[in-house]
């Protein structure tokens, strides 16, 4: 150590301010030169140590000259403190700049990442100690749904059920609430919104209802959801007119899908008073009747919508088409074609009417099927794309039906022109239909050449 003060004190020699802190007493002046020397080295041993301790973080080394040791540019590191109090890496200027314990340390950490800690033993000496804690379970508990709240909660789940018809999802929504005593309440909150839906609704109802029993619900809970819904029939009837019919459709429908016993209408022979509730029964009572005789009841509210398959579509709107040229009705006309739920199929309406006025004979369907397009055309049931599809199916399929029907061509052309005078197509769409050629010998002595001529 001594030889390390003598080659520092060589390469820094001291001046005059540095001894004057040194300030001797008379008698240490006339000590020996040995007590001087060894305070002078323990001086510079201590401004070395300080100076080493205050320059350990900035990376700085001395040089053999005693000179800081610079970087490749001359430049020396920052020595700020808020520097050094906001850098992670190690103080000692080892390592590679990792964090310190691995990420480990500092305020809010549990430990390493991937770390696990194994179960904490309880001590029986802690002062805390409960025997009751060791046998304890800890679940999550639901409270229960209040009735206040059953209908605002319950009422968008049924209304989203009828626009996707998922009966598993409203039974997962249905586990996650605590309903306690008001389940009897699902049925009736859902077949109250089917009354003032339409017919797909109440057939996807019937089927939640089938679906969730023994699921979500008991027997028991349909049984006393059916003798709410009874009861309260003179009020339902005040905004749903066929109400008790419709409740007595529902009854049938859950006899025969057993979620109601066989016995429930016995159970109100000679005891209702109610003239709603009456008729609903009798309703149920006749439908079960018939269906004994062979009504399928499970097919009671049809099937709503693109659910139908396309050849029973083709078929109600050809019989829709064959009862509006009996009847001249254009509103039952409409109201029926309403009730089949499927405005992306009516190109195939459209077709169908075209093509039962070019295999007509006469006059009048070509007069009342121009009348009835044009009425459905103003009252926005049939669209622009509509029309125009159904247009072109025809102008397409035209060659077929002129096998069958000599006179097609002639007649699809009158009914475009009468289209485009009422306003439904466009001069576009007009333009588009296709006119036959046909053959024409030029003259005899053509060596039989001919050339197509269109009329």
């Amino acid at each position: 150590m001594a030889t390390d003060c003598e080659a520092w004190l060589n390469a820094n020699p001291l001046d005059a301010d540095d001894l004057s802190d040194s300030f001797l007493s008379g008698e240490e002046e006339n000590a020996p030169n040995s007590i001087h020397e060894a305070r002078l080295k323990a001086k510079a041993k201590r401004r070395l140590r300080k100076t080493s301790s205050r320059d350990s973080g900035r990376g700085d080394s001395f040089s053999e000259n005693g000179d800081p040791s610079r970087g490749t540019n001359g430049t020396v590191p920052p020595t700020s403190p808020k520097s050094k109090l906001l850098d992670r890496k190690s103080r000692a200027g080892k390592g590679r700049g990792l964090p310190k314990k691995g990420g480990a340390g500092g305020k809010g950490v549990w430990g390493p990442p991937g770390e696990v800690y194994d179960l904490e033993e309880v001590d029986v000496k802690d002062p805390n100690y409960d025997e009751a804690q060791e046998n304890c379970v800890y679940e999550t508990v639901v409270p229960p749904l209040e009735e206040g709240a059953f209908e605002k909660t319950l009422t968008p789940i049924v209304q989203e059920y009828f626009e996707h018809g998922d009966t598993n999802e409203v039974a997962e929504l249905l586990g996650e609430l605590n309903l306690g005593s008001m389940s009897s309440g699902v049925p009736m909150l859902a077949v109250s919104l089917a009354l003032e839906a339409k017919a797909s609704h109440r057939e996807l109802t019937s089927r939640l209802l089938t679906d969730l029993c023994g699921r979500v619900l008991s027997r028991s809970d349909v049984e006393s959801s059916f003798d709410k819904l009874l009861r309260e029939l003179p009020d339902l009837v005040l905004d749903t007119p066929g109400a008790p019919q419709l409740v007595g459709q529902f009854i049938a429908r859950a006899v025969k899908d057993q979620i109601l016993s066989k016995s429930y209408l016995d159970g109100y022979k000679g005891r209702v008073d109610c003239v709603h509730a009456r008729a609903a029964l009798d309703r149920a009572a006749v439908l079960l009747k018939m269906g004994m005789g062979g009504l399928r009841i499970d097919n009671l509210w049809g099937t709503g919508g693109g659910q139908r398959p396309v050849t029973q579509l083709v078929r109600e709107m050809t019989l829709l088409l064959k009862e509006y040229l009996l009847s001249g009705d254009n509103k039952e006309a409409e109201r029926c074609l309403r009730e089949l739920e499927v405005p992306h199929f009516h190109h195939e309406f459209v077709y169908e009417a075209i093509v039962m006025v070019l295999e007509s004979k006469g006059e009048k369907t070509f007069k009342m099927v121009l009348q009835l397009l044009k009425f459905l055309w103003v009252s926005s049931i049939i669209t622009v794309d509509q029309m125009r599809r159904g247009y072109e199916r025809v102008y397409m399929d035209i060659a077929e039906i002129n096998i069958d029907v000599p006179r097609a061509y002639f007649i699809l052309e009158q009914f475009v022109d009468k289209s485009f005078s009422a306003g439904f197509i466009c001069e576009k769409l007009r333009d588009l239909c296709p006119s036959r050629g046909r053959k024409r010998f030029v003259s005899e002595g053509d060596g039989g050449r001919f050339k197509l001529e269109s009329y």
